[in-house]
Formats: structure tokens, sequence, C-alpha cells
């Protein structure tokens, strides 16, 4: 599912917003996330899972064209872990 996507479900179970109203929360909603993590915080959502982001330290890499050894640079990069309801859910049994 896209981001547009969502926004048109959402518009669509709740018919009492505007859609322009759905797009302004769902777009508020990731930015905070965003915005949480980029300050190094952990953003939970009971029940789904919580983000937080992970440091790889710095290494010595190869140019996969050249084989040319390339130092790289420390970084954050995102990091979700699934909440127990979601886990259980996904490994529910699938009634046809």
């Amino acid at each position: 599912m896209i981001k547009s996507e969502l926004i048109d479900l959402l518009a669509e179970k709740h018919k009492d917003l505007y859609r322009s109203d759905v797009q302004n929360i769902v777009t508020t909603i990731f930015n905070e996330i965003s915005n949480a993590m980029a300050r190094g915080d952990r953003v939970e959502l009971r029940g789904f899972g919580a983000f937080s982001t992970k440091e790889r330290s710095a290494r010595v890499g190869r140019n996969p064209k050249t084989g040319e050894a390339v130092q790289v640079e420390k970084k954050f990069v995102p990091y979700f872990k699934c909440g127990k309801k979601l886990r259980e859910r996904l490994n529910a049994p699938v009634e046809k």
C-alpha cells in the first residue's frame, strides 16, 4: 500500500472528514515519526511496533565495479521492530 492508497482508504472509512484533512493528518503523522527518528528518538505505537535508528559503524567496503577498497563512513539507518499484536495477526491462520 502506498501513501495515497492509505489516504483514500481512510477517507472512505471516515466520510465525516474531507480527503484534504485526512491527507494532512497522515502527512503530519509521517513527518512527526521522521522528525523524531532524525533526533534519535524512538517512536512506539502500541500493538503495531517501534521505529528507531541503528548506527552502522565506519568500515572498509569494496567498489563492486573495480574491487578497489573504499572507506564507508558511519551512518544511521531506520529500524522497525514489529509489535506482539501485529506479529500474532500476521501469523494467524488465514480464513478462506
